[in-house]
């Protein structure tokens, strides 16, 4: 039992290959091309757009270091075999995922999330099982960010986090307690912006939702 994903801007067509104890299978999978929209953020701090400080663009590549060995995270589980359910009770869809940024004016690279419009301190909560991968409050961008590791490298991400209420390698089942809706880091109101990673390639969470295996797979 696998997971694969493709991202924003995947080709057109995609050969898989499995291979297991000498043996292998190929298949051929034709990419539907889709039309992302254009969406436009104005009103952000300067620094969370161009950034120029040096002491800032050097806290910036060390977390950029800290999510990278975040995203290394690859437990032994299967996690997301069961399908994955919306992180809020309530919320508003803001921003679709994939869409073409501009920020303050200036054209930015794609929205790889799905931004989820909230009151401020709603709960959110754990879609997926999964053990978390990456914890830490005052991210420049994320600002309060969380990582599950689903199993197989995919990841499920919680940026903008005004609380949390977990810890860098605790277990989490569906429907824990991750932490509280905010706007903290690059946000210019209370959302959760949830993204999701496959060994690096950006994936939109909601395609989870419900996606079961069948249980003559499981």
């Amino acid at each position: 039992l696998f997971v694969i994903g493709f991202d924003r801007d995947a080709a057109a067509s995609v050969q898989i290959e499995a291979r297991a104890n000498g043996r292998s299978a190929r298949r051929t999978l034709d990419i539907a091309p889709y039309a992302f929209p254009s969406t436009s953020v104005n009103g952000l701090p300067p620094s969370t757009v161009e950034p120029s400080d040096p002491a800032l663009l050097a806290r910036i590549q060390q977390e950029i270091a800290l999510k990278t060995e975040g995203f290394a995270s690859r437990i032994d589980a299967d996690d997301f075999k069961d399908g994955f359910v919306w992180p809020l009770d309530s919320y508003r869809v803001s921003s679709a995922w994939g869409a073409q940024r501009v920020l303050n004016g200036t054209p930015a690279r794609p929205h790889y999330g799905i931004d989820l419009a909230a009151p401020q301190g709603s709960v959110i909560r754990a879609p997926a099982d999964g053990r978390i991968a990456f914890v830490r409050p005052d991210m420049h961008f994320e600002g309060g960010l969380t990582l599950i590791d689903h199993g197989q490298g995919l990841i499920s991400c919680y940026l903008h986090q005004s609380r949390l209420d977990v810890a860098l390698g605790q277990r989490v089942r569906r429907g824990d307690t991750l932490g509280r809706v905010g706007m903290t880091g690059r946000a210019t109101g209370p959302h959760l912006c949830w993204r999701m990673k496959w060994r690096d390639r950006n994936l939109d969470p909601s395609l989870m939702i419900g996606a079961r295996v069948p249980e003559s797979l499981a």
